[in-house]
């Protein structure tokens, strides 16, 4: 797979959302081929309705998220938890990758000027997909009992290092 430019590239939420993939009017699409998203798993943990204690990670401002990067914030927090809390946690992804994002790849070094053909068809092609997040909005979920709250805030705290952009845990 190609080395993907880094998340700052890519964070800012400054354009249009370019997610039109349509399996039924293909013709009718602006992207062709839909990468695919890295997150594998969105619910972790065991469901249970005895939890009393639920904790968000929430965005302090709008931002796009890659999906590996909420894989990977998934993995560390679904592990610090499985440590430490077997099997008495519930880790919930709260967001999906539907936005495309594209890039417009561009030769460089000597003679590029003859082999590339610049600023013309630059709509760029689909390397990856992100999650567009709003402001305030959950993008994971803890829920444990209530005496366990030192080690679920933790755990998104830890997810947060992971991604870009500021977050807040916050208690429900």
């Amino acid at each position: 797979m190609a080395r993907l430019r880094p998340a700052r590239t890519c964070r800012n939420v400054n354009s249009q959302a370019w997610a039109r993939f349509s399996v039924r009017k293909p013709r009718k699409n602006y992207i062709r081929a839909r990468p695919h998203t890295a997150v594998q798993v969105f619910n972790t943990g065991t469901r249970k309705n005895g939890y009393t204690l639920t904790l968000t990670l929430n965005a302090e401002d709008k931002i796009q998220l890659r999906s590996n990067s909420l894989e990977a914030a998934r993995i560390m927090a679904n592990k610090y938890l499985e440590n430490n809390l077997p099997e008495n946690y519930h880790l919930k992804l709260c967001v999906y990758p539907h936005n495309v994002i594209r890039e417009h790849k561009m030769m460089s070094g000597a003679g590029a000027d003859r082999l590339s053909r610049g600023m013309s068809y630059s709509f760029g092609r689909p390397i990856s997909v992100a999650a567009r997040v709003q402001r305030n909005q959950a993008v994971f979920m803890v829920e444990t009992m209530a005496e366990n709250r030192s080690v679920a805030a933790e755990a998104l705290r830890r997810a947060a290092s992971k991604l870009s952009g500021k977050f807040r845990v916050k208690g429900a």
